[in-house]
Parts: C-alpha cells; structure tokens; sequence
C-alpha cells in the first residue's frame, strides 16, 4: 500500500561536481537552500542584491551580478538557481519602472500589477540570454517557491504560483531544468508538520528533505562523495565546547585541521577555495 504519492524528478544529463560555483537568485526559499550549498563548501552567491520574489527582480539581480567582461569582478556561476515567488510586481509610478524593492517609501509611489504568463516568459528568457551571453555552457535550474503569499489570500498565491510555472514550461529545454521544489511541498509533504510555526514556511524538516531530493538529483557520485567526506569534518568544525581553551579541545582542533588538509589534497577544487563556517 502507498501512503503518499511521490514526486518523479527525472535526473539531468548534466550534474554538479564538487565546488562548481553556484549563483542562487530569488525568493527566501532561494536563500535556505543556497546556504545548504555554502554549508556544504561550494562557492555559493546568495541573492547578493536582497531578496527578490518577482521574474523582473530576478533579472535585475543577474544583470547586475555578472561581470561585464572577463577582467571585471563579478560573480562567475557555473549552476544558477531561479526560485520564483510571485507574479505580483510594484511599479513606480514617476519612472514607469518596476522596483526591486520600495525602500519603505509611501505605498501612493507606486503602482501594483500582475504579470502575465508571456510576460514572465519574456524576463526568463532575458535571465537565460543574459546568463549564456556570460557562460554559453552554464547550467539553470528554475524553481517555483513553495511559500504561500498570505497577503495577497491563498487563492490568488494560488493563481501567481499557477501562472510562474506555466512561465516556466515555455522557456525550459536544453540546459534548463525545473526542480519541483512547490510539487514535493505541496503533495509529498502535505502535513502541517512540515510547516514552521506561521503555517506558511517550510520548517527545517521539509528543507532537509527537498534537499536530498535535489542532490539525488542533480549531483554527480563525486560531488556525493565530497558530502560524505565533508560531513565529519563539518560537525567537528561546528561543535562548542565547554571550554574553548582546555588542552583536550585544542588537541581535538589540531586533528580536525588535519582532517581539513587532507581534503584540501583530495579535492583541488577545495584547496583553491576559502573555507566557510556557518
């Protein structure tokens, strides 16, 4: 007897090596997974403009994230995550442009409007344009947010999640993916259990969970093996001790830094980089 239904997500051709740079622009669901990444030692951008919730937002994000030119600084992904929230977009209403955010200026700024599915088509395909432009190589994964928007009312989150993955449909194809993080949310973990105490995000245990989906998915055996091999040494970097200056925590220290060496030799790609403790 089957209990749940569960979600079928089809593995890509094309899979996440170990330290492959990840650029992850969005919603918050965007930022909670994006920090699994930078937890797990990939090079990971995390929404480095805020949190944007709209395809029109997202774009602003690439355009200004990525260099230039090759000799200018910029963020330079090899995966990109597009985590989408909303059709709904504020636009100004001096400039006729559409803001990212509102700077707590007077609502009577601004005008409110929903994007259309073709609309939202067009702002994805000018993010995968802008991307490949950078990277003709690069890889982007498209998600729908499974946080409901109470504001607008739980039919109309309803009708703004329908209209971003019928967005998605029309631009995904080679090179491009859709993770159904808003499928599994919505249909394999329909409890409120998974649900943090406002009933609206996904709690810790849904995040865990969406996240072994996506790296069952999407990383190769190698990249497996570097979270296997990075786990032990992740747990012993995060413990607090009693007293951080006894000589037994020190000598716990000095073996764990060897530890770290020795995955710096086994993996080039980690030694090239900072390592980061959260």
């Amino acid at each position: 007897m089957e209990f749940r239904t569960i979600i079928d997500i089809p593995h890509s051709a094309f899979q996440i090596e170990p330290h492959d740079e990840m650029l992850f622009v969005g919603s918050c669901f965007a930022t909670e997974i994006g920090r699994r990444f930078q937890q797990e030692q990939f090079p990971t951008t995390v929404n480095p403009y805020g949190t944007m919730y709209n395809p029109a937002s997202v774009l602003h994000t690439i355009e200004r994230s990525l260099p230039q030119s090759p000799s200018q600084a910029g963020v330079k992904p090899t995966w990109v995550f597009i985590t989408l929230g909303t059709n709904h977009v504020y636009r100004e209403k001096a400039t006729g442009e559409i803001v990212d955010n509102c700077q707590k200026r007077p609502a009577a700024l601004f005008q409110e409007e929903l994007l259309s599915v073709e609309e939202c088509a067009g702002y994805l395909q000018q993010c995968v344009n802008v991307l490949r432009h950078y990277n003709p190589e690069v890889h982007i994964v498209f998600t729908v947010s499974p946080i409901r928007y109470k504001k607008y009312g739980y039919h109309e989150s309803q009708l703004s999640k329908a209209t971003l993955l019928m967005a998605v449909e029309k631009v995904v194809n080679h090179q491009l993916y859709y993770f159904p993080a808003y499928e599994i949310m919505m249909d394999e973990l329909r409890d409120y259990r998974f649900y943090a105490a406002d009933m609206i995000h996904p709690s810790e245990q849904a995040v865990d969970y969406i996240w072994e989906r996506l790296v069952e998915t999407y990383f190769s055996a190698s990249a497996k093996q570097w979270l296997a091999d990075w786990h032990p040494v992740k747990q012993a970097l995060n413990h607090r001790p009693f007293n951080a200056e006894s000589e037994e925590y020190r000598a716990f220290m000095d073996k764990t830094m060897l530890k770290v060496e020795e995955l710096r030799k086994k993996y080039p790609t980690f030694a090239r980089q900072k390592m980061e403790i959260t």
